[in-house]
């Protein structure tokens, strides 16, 4: 439950507040540390446990301060930017920030991010994004046009997603909304356009965002007093067109419509908002903190001196503007329950009902001046409103399920299909999960945008699902080329037709290697690539034995000398994985797919040569690291077999070999193709005279029994 603690004044210093309030407040380099950075000359570094300024920094009179100071932490200095295009940097022990580094941009400067684990970003007026590093390297350098005409930028965000810093900024144009998501391990930026949905006439006047593994949740109060919820995916499926996304409606009438002073939106977790404007029912300015899970207000303070609009969060602190002062207001919250929202909504109704206390004593009649009759009498209409409940009828969890599947957003589905798994299996959980399933697919097909893979992955998981079920989840999942959920299917379902089989392959093998860095794809099967410490060991052992073959006994002189032609880099080709560890690791998903040789053939000559060429070198590989051992296994949980691995290679060779034969570049992997095929040969020759041998010691063995006490024999093996 939600709790705002008693509020405290931070400082007595009256701040240069301008008709828009402070410039901002941001976390310094220690979590009890803020800079705070007022619309005038001034950034001031506050310790809200000692309720105290630490240091005070001012630029020249006629200079003014244009977008608030931040702290960079990798370097625990203070960065600030006057006059739109003058760049500061300072640390605690500098006094005078006319003699501290300077650095002239050549474009104006809309706001300096930083977050803990990267270096600060510089987010210019007209869109272009720049790393610190790279600017001052060259100040001057010219800053490029991203925005449109007249296009203004009106809030931005910073996150680290997946260890990658991810940007977001909103701007506005002529009562259009548009968002910018910059990702800086890809380069990618791409354009969404905000539509208002029914509300086009509405202003939207506060932004605040959270974000998750899938999606940014971009989230604004607008002027009808309502708070919209926008779910911006974090990957885009087209970054070079420009998308539209609808806001959904997340909160009803949280604050009046005709607020002076403005409005300010702050998420606080995954459940809690907080919001700050006047309330319906007063005229005086309040800071309510709102479940957006359960819809309920949680707790409300008033501010009967008015604010300025606006509201920052750190830690477990929020800070606004109280009158002229700033003003602290710890925040506390517990994990969310139903139970926790419902009870405090009904002690907030009406202020002057009677608050019971918390721990009672049943053996005395409670209230106020009740007597035992009016005890019993609350008892029985206790008792007549559970028998009331009791008897209207109860929505089974399977349907509420699939009403949400069809109505609500990916990230409400999420909620409840969790909340389904969790419950104890009823006898329609097969079909339950069916037929959700199902309508997920459907829904996908009608809305192009919808794609709730978090949901599927979870249903998949449950082991009831096969491909026969629904067929169109791994259609879709190929058109999104989304590996995870291929790969994932591919362990779960035992049913896959061979043409789907191939597809999969095929995607497997043509997607970029920059595109697999960002999936998260099961590693079980893949074993340490590192053959530094083995690359010496296996020359060794090649020269002398491999996989019970001499290769000196090799008779094949012409490919002897093409071998002798290469180089030693290339003759370590072959000891060295082809591909990166998770493409390795959909391969070995493949390769452990069941199928029918007579169906799998047709479909694997339409897959291109080069990756025909790319598919038989892996499997080369793994054929090399099974020869390392005596046990002829690979390393790791669930490794393909060698059964596995020789049945491809021949699989893929009677498929494509006119072609793969044909390919220059599959010259060398051939002569060693050929070579294992011998030495292959040669082993079970081997093992046929071994085998010969065996039978006469079991003949031996049979008869011992009819021997006495004590024999010597002599055996002539050869």
């Amino acid at each position: 439950m939600a709790a705002l603690e008693e509020e405290f004044t931070l400082s007595s210093i009256v701040l240069s507040a301008g008709p828009e309030g402070l410039l901002g407040v941001e976390q310094s380099d220690e979590t009890d540390q803020f800079l705070v950075t007022d619309s005038g000359r001034t950034v001031i570094l506050y310790k809200v446990s000692d309720h105290k300024p630490l240091g005070s920094w001012s630029v020249k009179q006629g200079q003014i301060i244009t977008c608030p100071a931040v702290c960079n932490f990798q370097t625990r200095e203070y960065i600030v930017v006057h006059d739109n295009k003058v760049l500061r940097i300072w640390n605690n022990e500098d006094v005078n920030l006319d003699k501290v580094f300077k650095a002239t941009l050549s474009a104006e400067v809309y706001r300096i991010l930083s977050v803990q684990g990267t270096e600060p970003l510089v987010l210019f007026k007209e869109g272009a994004v720049r790393g610190l590093e790279a600017l001052l390297a060259d100040p001057q350098q010219k800053i490029e046009t991203v925005i449109s005409d007249e296009e203004v930028i009106k809030w931005t965000k910073f996150f680290i997603v997946f260890r990658h810093p991810v940007l977001i900024f909103i701007t506005e144009k002529h009562g259009n909304y548009f968002a910018y998501v910059q990702m800086f391990n890809s380069r990618i930026l791409t354009k969404y356009t905000l539509l208002l949905g029914q509300d086009e006439n509405s202003v939207i006047e506060s932004f605040t965002a959270s974000v998750d593994r899938k999606f940014i949740s971009l989230m604004s109060l607008s002027s009808d007093g309502c708070i919209y919820e926008t779910l911006i995916p974090i990957r885009p499926t087209d970054p070079e067109n420009n998308q539209s996304l609808v806001r959904s409606l997340l909160l009803k009438a949280v604050v009046s419509g005709n607020t002076q002073n403005g409005v300010a939106l702050t998420a606080l977790d995954q459940d809690h908002v907080a919001v700050l404007g006047s309330p319906l029912a007063a005229s005086k300015e309040c800071l309510s903190v709102w479940n957006i899970k359960f819809q309920t207000l949680q707790t409300s303070k008033e501010l009967p001196q008015g604010t300025s609009g606006q509201l920052w969060y750190y830690g477990e602190n929020l800070f606004m503007l109280h009158g002229k002062s700033l003003t602290v207001i710890p925040y506390k919250c517990e994990v969310s329950s139903l139970a926790g929202a419902l009870g405090k909504l009904k002690h907030g109704q009406d202020p002057g009902t009677h608050v019971m206390p918390r721990f009672v004593n049943w053996e005395t009649p409670q209230g106020c001046g009740l007597g035992f009759q009016n005890s019993e009498q609350s008892r029985r209409i206790l008792r007549r409103r559970k028998i009331e409940v009791s008897l209207q009828p109860e929505v089974p969890p399977s349907k509420q399920l699939l009403s949400t599947i069809m109505e609500d957003s990916e990230k409400h589905i999420e909620v409840e299909v969790r909340k389904f798994l969790a419950l104890k299996q009823t006898p329609d959980f097969h079909t339950v999960i069916g037929d959700s399933v199902t309508g997920l697919l459907e829904r996908c097909k009608a809305e192009p945008s919808f794609y709730p893979r978090n949901c599927l992955m979870q249903l998949i998981q449950t082991h009831v699902l096969s491909y026969s079920l629904c067929p169109d989840l791994m259609e879709i999942a190929l058109i999104k080329k989304d590996v995870q959920l291929l790969q994932l299917c591919l362990q779960q379902f035992p049913d896959i037709p061979e043409s789907v089989t191939c597809a999969c392959l095929k995607t497997f093998l043509s997607i970029g290697d920059d595109s697999l860095q960002e999936t998260d794809v099961s590693m079980e099967s893949v074993f340490d690539y590192s053959n530094s410490v083995h690359d010496e060991k296996m020359e060794e052992q090649t020269e002398i034995l491999q996989n019970g073959f001499n290769p000196e006994e090799d008779k094949c002189s012409n490919c002897d000398q093409e071998l002798n032609k290469k180089s030693q880099d290339e003759t370590k080709e072959s000891t060295s994985c082809p591909v990166v560890p998770k493409r390795a690791a959909l391969l070995n998903a493949i390769l452990h797919s069941a199928y029918s040789e007579t169906f799998l053939l047709p479909h694997l000559k339409d897959i291109p040569a080069q990756h025909i060429t790319l598919f038989l070198k892996y499997l080369y590989f793994l054929y090399l690291k099974c020869s390392e051992n005596a046990t002829m296994t690979l390393p790791g949980i669930h490794p393909p077999t060698l059964n596995q691995i020789m049945d491809w290679i021949c699989l893929l060779l009677d498929a494509n070999f006119t072609v793969v034969v044909m390919m220059p570049e599959a010259k060398r992997l051939l002569i060693n193709l050929y070579k294992l095929v011998k030495s292959q040969i040669s082993v079970y020759s081997e093992l046929n005279k071994i085998e010969v041998s065996f039978r006469e010691l079991q003949k031996l063995n049979q008869e011992k029994n009819n021997r006495g006490l004590y024999s010597i024999e002599v055996l002539e093996l050869f």
